[in-house]
């Protein structure tokens, strides 16, 4: 028994990757000390984050103890249970606030587009993994419709941030997979032109009676808000004036900890999720948003180097994936914020509250350490 417990300790102790796990650890006290003062006497919240991080420490443990090989068993299961749940989310999903993206179980309240965040990358590097050996143009359009099913079914619920997400880390590892540069230029071309085309028309289509037709009323608003805050300071450009305001009078120092005015009086909206970037960088300045980045740029650098120790092309393309989503959820929240991007349901890596989008991130970094240590069984002679 005494040999059996010392085993399995050793295993759990060899399942971490000690520099991922030494930069996660250091988030979890920078954002449990960050929501100490973003809370304000919500309390309760503060000791919810504290769960939170705890349950996705156990879920990242209980994660990395498999190896990529057992991972792929339940891919496809997971895939299909997720698109399922999102097709049942549209026909009796939950409705907040104008938006249905949760299934009420009675006991529980689940966001199905969440898991797909994890559930769509895998697939792919699933099945990029298992045709390697004979890749065709033909193989890369049957992703496409792996990916295009659950981005067109969150589309639909509606929620645009988590869609985004969800098509970049699906699209990584489709290129990763060996799509041809070649391929993006028509894409990017397009890109730029809408883009330019906005902001040369932007008085005409953002007119209040001007229909965008392939956007939601809501999405155009986000937009217009983007190209111009002040024309509705007190309303739909609120969040994002509040945000730099809050980010501006931080300075180079910060104003101190737990010493935020634009916090404390409450300026700052959703300041314990999406604009908790505002709080930290309010009280800790310039100065302390560089630090931040450092401890970003490490998290990624680790992440990175996970990519290239990957043993197998499913490991590998995995790893590229998380990393990029990563990257994503960092560059989106901090964007938005600063008022370089709409305002969408980003969290902010290890720092925003939220179980379902910690939960997410300790998967995603689970999956990263059983990548890391994975060592394939040598052939016996």
């Amino acid at each position: 028994m005494k040999n059996i417990l010392t085993q399995f300790l050793v295993r759990a102790i060899k399942a971490f990757d000690w520099p991922l796990l030494i930069i996660l650890l250091l988030f979890a006290g920078l954002g449990m000390l960050v929501m100490h003062s973003a809370v304000g006497e919500a309390e309760g919240r503060f000791l919810g984050q504290g769960r939170n991080f705890i349950i996705a420490f156990f879920v990242m443990w209980f994660v990395a103890l498999w190896t990529p090989s057992q991972i792929m068993k339940i891919v496809i299961p997971f895939y299909v249970i997720g698109c399922l749940s999102l097709l049942a989310v549209l026909l009796f999903g939950y409705t907040s606030k104008g938006a249905t993206r949760w299934l009420d179980i009675g006991f529980l309240r689940i966001q199905p587009s969440e898991m797909m965040k994890l559930c769509v990358p895998m697939m792919l590097a699933w099945y990029f993994d298992k045709h390697r050996s004979d890749l065709k143009i033909f193989d890369f359009f049957i992703a496409g419709i792996l990916l295009l099913i659950p981005f067109v079914l969150i589309i639909k619920q509606p929620d645009l941030g988590t869609a985004i997400l969800v098509f970049t880390t699906g699209f990584c590892v489709i290129y990763f997979a060996g799509l041809s540069f070649k391929l993006l230029t028509p894409l990017f071309i397009i890109g730029v032109t809408v883009i330019t085309l906005i902001l040369y028309y932007e008085p005409i289509l953002c007119q209040p009676d001007f229909d965008w037709v392939i956007l939601h009323d809501y999405q155009k608003t986000r937009v217009c808000t983007l190209l111009d805050p002040t024309l509705d300071p007190l309303g739909k450009g609120f969040h994002t004036l509040q945000g730099m305001i809050a980010i501006g009078s931080g300075g180079i120092y910060g104003k101190g900890y737990m010493q935020g005015t634009q916090t404390h009086l409450d300026f700052i909206p959703e300041q314990t999720t999406d604009f908790i970037y505002a709080v930290y960088a309010e009280e800790f300045g310039m100065y302390g948003s560089i630090f931040l980045l450092i401890l970003y740029t490490l998290l990624l650098a680790r992440c990175f180097v996970i990519v290239l120790k990957a043993k197998t092309q499913f490991g590998a393309l995995l790893a590229g994936a998380l990393t990029m989503m990563f990257f994503v959820y960092i560059f989106v929240n901090m964007g938005m914020v600063m008022g370089i991007l709409p305002v969408v349901g980003v969290p902010l890596p290890f720092m925003s509250y939220g179980g379902t989008a910690l939960v997410t991130l300790g998967l995603a970094s689970g999956l990263l350490m059983s990548i890391s240590n994975y060592k394939p069984s040598k052939p016996s002679n």
